[in-house]
Order: C-alpha cells, then sequence, then structure tokens
C-alpha cells in the first residue's frame, strides 16, 4: 500500500487552488460533470495522514445470498461532525459557496474510501437511494494517492466515460447524473497504489 508521489506535486504544503478552471463536460439527460486536475497542492501529504489517522473500517454485504467483504475501506462524516484534516473542511466550504446558485443548498456530509490497492473497488451505481433518486442534485469527490479510473455510464446504454483521479483532482457529478447516469471504480489487473477518495454530498443524498 505504498504511495509514490506525484512528479507534479512535490510540495508539503496544503493548498487549494482556484476554482475557475474548472471544464464541464454535459453528459446528456441533464447530467454533466465538471473537473479540475490538482486542485489541491500537497495531496499527497494528506493522503499519508489520511490512511494512518482515519478509523477505516472494513464492512460486510450481503449479495446474492452471500455475505462478502466489501472491497475498500470506509468511514463516515454525518452533518456537524468535524472533517479529519481542516484543508476538507475548507474544499467543503468552497464548493458550497462556488455552486450556491446551482445547488441552492450547502455541501454536509462527507464520506472516505480507502481503496488499498486494484483489487479494491466500487461497482457501478448512482447515489439514488436518497434524494438523488428523484431530484438534481451534485456529488462533488476530491480524490488524493495514486490515480484510479472513474467510469460513468448512461442508465440507458450508450459510450462509457473514463476519468483518471487522484493527487488532488477533483470531480462533481451534477444535474442528473445520480438518477441518469451510473458510476464505478473498477477493480484493475495492473500495478496501482493506494488511494483515497472523499464525496462531498448535501443533506440527504447518498
Amino acid at each position: 500500500m505504498h504511495l509514490q508521489g506525484s512528479l507534479f506535486d512535490q510540495t508539503d504544503e496544503l493548498r487549494l487552488g482556484s476554482l475557475d478552471g474548472l471544464r464541464r463536460t454535459e453528459l446528456g439527460s441533464g447530467a454533466w460533470i465538471d473537473v479540475l486536475p490538482g486542485w489541491l497542492s500537497g495531496s499527497d501529504a494528506l493522503f499519508e495522514q489520511l490512511a494512518a489517522e482515519v478509523p477505516w473500517r472494513a464492512e460486510r454485504r450481503t449479495m446474492y445470498d452471500h455475505v462478502v467483504d466489501v472491497p475498500r475501506l470506509l468511514a463516515y462524516c454525518e452533518a456537524g461532525d468535524p472533517l479529519p484534516h481542516p484543508v476538507l473542511t475548507e474544499a467543503r466550504d468552497t464548493l458550497t459557496v462556488h455552486y450556491a446558485d446551482e445547488l441552492g443548498e450547502p455541501f454536509v456530509t462527507a464520506g472516505l474510501c480507502y481503496y488499498r490497492d486494484g483489487r479494491d473497488s466500487v461497482a457501478w451505481h448512482g447515489d439514488r437511494t436518497g434524494r438523488g433518486a428523484r431530484e438534481d442534485t451534485m456529488v462533488a469527490i476530491l480524490s488524493m494517492g495514486a490515480p484510479r479510473d472513474l467510469l460513468l455510464r448512461p442508465m440507458r446504454g450508450g459510450d462509457t466515460v473514463r476519468r483518471p483521479l487522484g493527487h488532488g483532482d477533483l470531480i462533481v457529478m451534477g444535474g442528473s447524473c445520480q438518477r441518469t447516469w451510473e458510476h464505478c471504480v473498477p477493480k484493475t489487473t495492473r500495478a496501482a497504489g493506494p488511494r483515497i477518495s472523499i464525496q462531498f454530498r448535501p443533506h440527504g443524498v447518498n
């Protein structure tokens, strides 16, 4: 689970860049993504701290009449819980301000996923067990550690969109994305270092 640092982020100073560089891709059916590579400088140092200090938990879930290990480690911060580092609070608040006109409410929760190597993954899904099943919303993901592919595909079939994310990259999935598209982080047999993602969500979206 050793992280090979980025050649483009050789600093331990944690600093968020401007969001002016966000680039939007319209996916269709009212869904879109905004992507900003390297939004968080010093993310490799934060990765090491989160990997060591967050109270990660392993979960088991029932799937097809079997109980299986969830192939990643998890942590969760409810609304009002302190986040594990002040720069994550700054990131959440900055995103709330930036998307205020479109979202109309703050990002309040933070889910954390720790992908230890290429065997860890998350299957195709949309965040629609809550309000995302019936309303347009946003999920913002800040990634650190080694890049892993985030794939998106339309629910009704069509081309897959691929975005490698790590080392301080930001992606925001908005509009109808949770209802009309699915996303996943697939397993890979290629050498893959560890990655941590932080997912900021509004109230009632999960």
